[in-house]
C-alpha cells in the first residue's frame, strides 16, 4: 500500500507527459516498450527507488549510440 502512495504521483507525472506533450513531439524512443511505458511498469513492478533508478537508467541510454529494440523491465528479485 505504501508503495502505491509513494509512485502514484510519478505515475500520474508520466501520464501527463504521455497525453499532454508526447503527442506534440516525433516519435524517437529506440527501444520497445517506450521509455515512458517502462517507467510506470517499473514504478509499479518495483516501486519508487529500485524503479525509478531502472527508468533513469533506460532514458540515459535512450541515445543514438544507445541501445535498441526490446527490453522489458526485469522481473523482481525475490
Amino acid at each position: 500500500m505504501l508503495k502505491e502512495i509513494l509512485t502514484y504521483p510519478f505515475i500520474l507525472l508520466v501520464r501527463f507527459y504521455q497525453t499532454a506533450i508526447s503527442p506534440f513531439t516525433p516519435s524517437t524512443c529506440r527501444y520497445s516498450p517506450t521509455c515512458s511505458h517502462y517507467t510506470i511498469e517499473a514504478l509499479q513492478k518495483h516501486g519508487l527507488f529500485r524503479g525509478g533508478w531502472l527508468a533513469i537508467k533506460r532514458i540515459f541510454s535512450c541515445h543514438p549510440w544507445g541501445g535498441q529494440g526490446y527490453d522489458p523491465v526485469p522481473e523482481k528479485k525475490k
